[in-house]
């Protein structure tokens, strides 16, 4: 048989550690909760918003080199929230598709992926600048 004072102890710690963990774990489920909408609405607003991301991408890779980093960067001054994860697969989509090529540089002991647009991506950035155009036109057009 346990000491009194055990089951007594024991039972403290039961009452402690479920008031703590119905606490913390309703806590934890609203904040995940919070964080998976967040993050269903980001994916949801990434998916509307990539055709603009990916132009963005190739138009400045028309202008000259550049480099990962920099997109990530260019594209947060834009309001575009994008990871490595998400920017790098929309880079090499461009790049399977012929619109985007990359090239390693060295900068002294550094080296950068630097991607710059083909003449395939230029012709489809100019077709798709009458596009854009157009489409702004309409959605700002006043009634």
């Amino acid at each position: 048989m346990q000491p009194d004072h055990y089951s007594s102890n024991l039972q403290i710690l039961s009452t402690l550690l479920t008031g703590i963990r119905n606490h913390s774990i309703s806590d934890f489920d609203n904040e995940m909760q919070s964080t998976i909408k967040s993050d269903a609405k980001e994916s949801r607003d990434q998916d509307l918003y990539g055709g603009l991301i990916r132009l963005h991408i190739l138009h400045h890779a028309s202008k000259g080199p550049v480099f990962g980093l920099w997109f990530i960067e260019e594209l947060a001054r834009h309001g575009y929230k994008l990871s490595p994860g998400t920017l790098y697969p929309l880079i090499h989509g461009l790049e399977r598709k012929g619109y985007l090529r990359s090239t390693n540089e060295r900068e002294g002991k550094r080296s950068r992926r630097v991607y710059r647009a083909t003449p395939l991506g230029r012709k489809v950035l100019l077709a798709a600048r009458a596009k854009v155009s157009e489409l702004f036109g309409e959605l700002l057009e006043e009634k």
